[in-house]
């Protein structure tokens, strides 16, 4: 065999093996492509509302409230802004101690909602906690109503027993603005119970509902504290993502997890004398 033949063929043996490796890089191409989507993370409608929920965006009014930071500040002796860590723990067990065993039994029994409600309208002492949770309870049934409960299916309990607490709510606005003083409001609307059967009816299970309503409260509170100039932005979020945060978080929500309603109660009866005498601040940014 000549040398002009032996390039020949030396080069078809080469052009053969590139092909074979061009064929094998095509195959694990298309592997690696039709594998892609089954790697992605799925998005259940229930994880994308409780997103939703957990967003600082949420037209709930949160933003007005300080939950006593205002006061708690101006009644501390030392012109030097204290640490706010303290504060946040002090009002995370206050809503753990006070509110959320309502929010529990609302999940766990959506049929009670409006019986609840009254209940824990009737152990609220402060006016100005009744008005913030009253506030931020009737946005959230406007949320609802607006947008989340077109992705509610047909059918679903809870969205009628909303829509029945919603109508009450109405009427009794109603029957207020015809004859104030006649008028007898039996419902009122307060953000705990309300918030559980949202998260009923959008299927987040329990314990996410109920972590969720306390990291958004801690949300509110170091938004606050940012406005009133006690830390910066910075430091707000490290605080939000600290070890700290997520463990006083789960403290609270074990110690609280089987706590009844008729046990709940203050845990910090300082809480309720910062609130209350909010009203009497001179000058104030925050509606409590």
């Amino acid at each position: 065999m000549s040398n002009a033949e032996n390039n020949k063929q030396s080069l078809r043996d080469e052009i053969a093996r590139l092909k074979i490796q061009l064929d094998s890089k095509a195959d694990d191409s298309l592997q690696s492509s039709a594998a892609a989507p089954q790697a992605l993370p799925s998005s259940s409608s229930s994880s994308h509302a409780l997103l939703l929920l957990s967003d600082s965006a949420l037209p709930l009014g949160s933003f007005a409230f300080s939950s006593g930071l205002e006061s708690y500040l101006a009644h501390h002796p030392s012109r030097t802004p204290p640490p706010i860590q303290p504060f946040l723990s002090l009002a995370l067990q206050t809503l753990a101690t006070t509110t959320l065993p309502y929010l529990l039994a609302a999940y766990r029994d959506p049929t009670r909602l409006q019986e609840l409600d009254d209940t824990l309208d009737a152990c609220i002492l402060c006016h100005v906690t009744r008005r913030a949770s009253t506030a931020q309870g009737r946005a959230l049934l406007t949320v609802w109503e607006r947008a989340f409960c077109k992705t509610a299916e047909d059918g679903n309990v809870y969205r009628d027993i909303l829509a029945m607490l919603s109508a009450e709510l109405k009427k009794a606005s109603l029957e207020k603005s015809l004859d104030p003083e006649c008028a007898q409001i039996q419902v009122l609307g307060h953000f705990a119970p309300i918030w559980a059967v949202v998260t009923r009816a959008l299927d987040i299970p329990i314990g996410h509902s109920a972590n969720v309503f306390l990291l958004n409260h801690a949300k509110a509170v170091l938004s606050a504290a940012v406005r009133a100039s006690v830390i910066g932005p910075y430091q707000a979020q490290a605080v939000l993502g600290s070890g700290w945060l997520r463990e006083e978080i789960s403290r609270l929500l074990r110690e609280n997890w089987e706590v009844k309603i008729e046990e709940a109660g203050q845990g910090v009866p300082a809480m309720d004398l910062w609130i209350g005498r909010h009203e009497m601040l001179y000058s104030r940014i925050f509606n409590s």
